[in-house]
């Protein structure tokens, strides 16, 4: 009989890779673990509780958890649920009364949980349980991030008005234009019905804002397979509604968070890369003008020298974050080779491009062609034809570096810490 309140979880919302290090020693790690966020559902956490219980016991009995995550209700949701609990074992009751908000309710519960795979489901009763199986069968066959969608094949909302339509998918217009490379995934980023691999957000700092956390963990997870399953939003049962217009300028809010968010690191890789070219452009015209060395054997040196360069900056300023939590000079070496590694692939394409562009601005005779236009050295030197096949070959190779580092050097090392 399990009649006492799950220890809220504090500090920074951010869920543990290992379950079993967060829980006594007679706790094991589960499959699935659920979480329902609640407020006021009084009149629908006994019905929830009884249909998901029934429903996984047919599919993974002994194998999963749910976990209700209440907001100090003031009816009182929270003491129904934690009566249950003697009734249905797998079920655990967390109560909040310092924090608010179903988002982090959500992360709050799954800090907590002990399962391999992570779910949320409304207690509301609008999320229909049953897609539960699909869902899970997705998670089984391999996917990342499982979820249920009104706007795929099997989907749709029951009763909506024609307003609450037009804003549900005027919210996701406006989401693709300000987050492209994640809503552009989902065809239903503001679903609230979705489970995910415990690896796939395990020690990724979540700071979403408002009631939908689904684009939080696309965006900041490692997902690279993304399932969905069709399901019909239900009218609610009982209780009340929660969408109100201060969860769209939240919504709204997030959107434009996360695009600075993400967009950050970038501009910071892009700012060390551009010291990196000054660094590059320095080195290649001493080795070319000075040195009288080839064009590959100058290319070649001066982008090495601006790797260096741009690693350590990029360790102790872009990625800071990440190498903060591997410190020591055999740690940095790592990196450091990591890194040299993923960019002699850049050197490659760069020694290339350098190569290809040259060679098309010599048969443009673009040199002869900017002298005939203007006399000032400066000029002449800047669109040389070495120096402006430099140029675009760069700023190809930083697109291709950002890209690759981040999804395997630093990477890498903040799931190792």
């Amino acid at each position: 009989m399990n009649q006492s309140l799950v220890p809220v979880p504090s500090g920074i919302f951010q869920v543990l890779d290992n379950p079993i290090n967060q829980n006594s020693a007679d706790e094991r790690p589960l499959k699935f673990s659920l979480v329902l966020p609640t407020y006021k559902e009084a009149g629908n956490i006994q019905d929830i509780v009884k249909i998901l219980t029934d429903l996984l016991d047919k599919s993974i009995a002994g194998d999963y958890e749910l976990i209700v995550v209440d907001d100090n209700s003031p009816d009182n949701t929270w003491k129904l649920a934690l009566e249950l609990t003697s009734e249905y074992p797998q079920l655990r009751v967390m109560c909040r009364t310092e924090e608010k908000g179903l988002s982090t309710a959500v992360i709050r519960g799954w800090q907590v949980a002990r399962g391999e795979i992570l779910g949320v489901i409304d207690a509301d009763l609008q999320h229909p349980p049953e897609v539960l199986q699909q869902l899970l069968g997705k998670m089984d066959r391999g996917a990342d991030l499982a979820v249920a969608s009104r706007h795929v094949e099997g989907g749709g909302v029951s009763e909506w008005s024609i307003i609450r339509r037009f804003l549900s998918r005027g919210a996701q217009v406006l989401g693709l234009m300000i987050l492209p490379e994640v809503i552009g995934r989902l065809s239903d980023p503001m679903s609230g019905y979705f489970m995910v691999r415990r690896s796939a957000i395990a020690g990724k700092p979540l700071s979403p804002v408002g009631y939908k956390i689904l684009i939080e963990v696309t965006a900041r997870g490692k997902i690279q397979w993304l399932g969905e399953a069709g399901y019909v939003f239900r009218e609610r049962h009982a209780g009340e509604s929660k969408v109100t217009w201060k969860q769209y300028i939240e919504y709204l809010q997030h959107l434009i968070r996360l695009r600075l968010s993400l967009s950050a690191r970038f501009i910071q890789f892009c700012l060390v890369g551009f010291s990196g070219l000054f660094v590059d452009l320095v080195v290649f015209s001493l080795l070319r003008k000075g040195l009288q060395l080839g064009l590959t054997r100058s290319t070649i040196l001066s982008a090495e020298v601006a790797i260096i360069n741009n690693f350590l900056w990029n360790d102790l300023w872009t990625f800071r974050d990440i190498s903060s939590r591997q410190p020591g000079k055999r740690q940095r070496l790592k990196r450091f080779i990591k890194f040299n590694f993923v960019c002699l692939a850049g050197v490659i394409l760069q020694t290339l491009l350098v190569n290809t562009f040259f060679a098309i601005f010599q048969r443009l005779q673009l040199d002869e062609m900017v002298a005939s236009i203007t006399e000032n050295v400066f000029l002449r030197e800047v669109i040389a034809s070495d120096i402006l096949a430099k140029l675009i070959a760069i700023a190809i190779v930083t697109f291709w570096n950002f890209w690759l580092n981040s999804k395997l050097s630093w990477r890498v090392t903040e799931v190792e810490r």
